[in-house]
């Protein structure tokens, strides 16, 4: 790769603005991937800020041998950028998806990126396959600036009613008291048919309600992912793993004496805590799959992490890999993840084939890089919107975890509460 640094004070405009212009250049490729943590502190970090683009296509993954297909590519060391569909999770234990699924992404997809952007604190770095990095720079001074903006004429649907959710959590807490799980996560779907939207306007604006560590923009020729979301899946850094599994979700106040008073409500409450304790109990075990014995541990418990809409409870579990392992295996021993699924994991995934009305397709699964060393980053693909431009069809999933404690009317509140940043933008309000 050839490599063009770009110190700021040699750019004509701010680096908010040229990054909104290579935005839009790079939204006129069939392939884009973009990744931003919003300058969040965040422990570990959130994403690298980096915009990867291809005129190409995307590598050729066996769907029926994805996780083999990826270690394939792995081996030739090149930087990856792409999702892991939650269906994958039939590729790693007997499973199987029947709901509908109208928005058709595939299993998984990566690409190799021709031409790579790092947004640093002084300088952009800028990597090419092709000697052509002040061709390139040239055209994204030229492009317009695009603005965050919302749709019009969206109409929303629910796919489930508060009456159905409510039964379905009852449900779920009938299975809890029968034994067959004690934790599950259950979703449901907001969706818009013929849908004709400007999807990057629409991201910048989900962005700007909503600025996460986790945040992201996909377009694969006519389907986009614009992801907003709060959550690490899976990060490695050298041999060490890091997962950050989020239970415990609670809205933010209108004054900083409201939310200090909401942030002790949730670091108190036994049920949330209860939540966040299974779930970092299953990451320690998903995690010893891959990890070196005995270097499993969690580095913070119950951490309070505030966010425009919600502040959330999260915990940080870290390992450090086998020397005869690499990321690939890391994400098969992990995946999915289990704040998206429940306890046992695959009891739970079972019966949320049964409950659920919708396949979650990206939503649930993993937004990320893979870097050339074998390092990468993926989050957990939440308070995301997808869009099918070819078919018109626009989706956004939201959930929360069910245990024998949960109130009803609460989970359908918290999944609204989710759901709002979504709502918001594409009510255009």
């Amino acid at each position: 790769m050839f490599r063009k640094e770009i110190p700021l004070q040699d750019l004509p405009q701010s680096m908010a603005e040229f990054r909104l212009k290579a935005l839009a250049w790079a939204d006129s490729h069939p392939l884009a991937a973009y990744y931003t943590s919003n300058d969040i502190p965040y422990p570990h970090n959130g994403f690298e800020h980096m915009l990867a683009v291809s005129g190409g296509e995307v590598l050729q993954l066996q769907e029926e041998n994805a996780y083999e297909s990826l270690h394939l590519q792995l081996q030739q060391h090149p930087l990856l950028c792409g999702y892991l569909g939650y269906d994958l999770k039939n590729q790693t234990e007997r499973l199987s998806s029947q709901n509908h699924d109208n928005l058709g992404f595939p299993l998984l997809t990566f690409f190799e990126p021709e031409v790579c952007l790092y947004f640093n604190f002084a300088s952009i770095s800028m990597y090419t396959s092709a000697d052509n990095a002040d061709t390139i720079l040239a055209s994204i001074l030229a492009m317009p600036t695009p603005a965050p903006a919302s749709p019009q004429g969206i109409k929303l649907q629910q796919r489930v009613s508060k009456e159905k959710h409510i039964r379905q959590v009852e449900q779920v807490q009938q299975h809890i008291l029968e034994g067959n799980v004690y934790e599950l996560n259950y979703c449901m779907e907001f969706y818009a048919e013929q849908v004709k939207l400007q999807p990057l306007p629409l991201y910048l604006a989900l962005n700007e309600a909503s600025p996460t560590p986790f945040s992201g923009y996909l377009k694969l020729h006519d389907k986009y992912l614009l992801c907003a979301s709060p959550e690490r899946f899976l990060k490695k850094e050298g041999q060490k793993l890091i997962s950050q599994p989020i239970k415990g979700t609670i809205r933010r106040g209108l004054t900083p004496e409201e939310d200090l008073l909401l942030l002790q409500q949730l670091r108190h409450d036994e049920k949330e805590l209860a939540e966040n304790m299974m779930i970092v109990d299953l990451v320690r075990n998903d995690l010893s799959r891959s990890c070196a014995t005995g270097t499993v541990h969690v580095e913070e418990m119950f951490g309070i992490y505030g966010f425009r809409q919600v502040s959330q409870m999260i915990s940080t579990v870290v390992g450090e890999l086998r020397p005869d392992k690499d990321l690939v295996d890391a994400l098969i021993g992990a995946f999915p993840m289990g704040s998206m699924t429940g306890a046992p994991k695959i009891s739970a995934m079972h019966l949320i084939e049964e409950l659920e009305d919708t396949r979650r397709g990206l939503y649930s699964g993993a937004f990320g890089y893979i870097k050339p060393n074998g390092d990468g980053d993926f989050n957990v693909v939440i308070r995301s919107i997808q869009y099918n431009a070819g078919n018109g069809y626009l989706s956004f999933m939201v959930g929360s975890a069910i245990t024998y404690d949960s109130d009803p009317n609460q989970e359908y509140a918290e999944c609204l509460l989710k759901a709002q940043a979504m709502l918001q933008v594409l009510s255009n309000e």
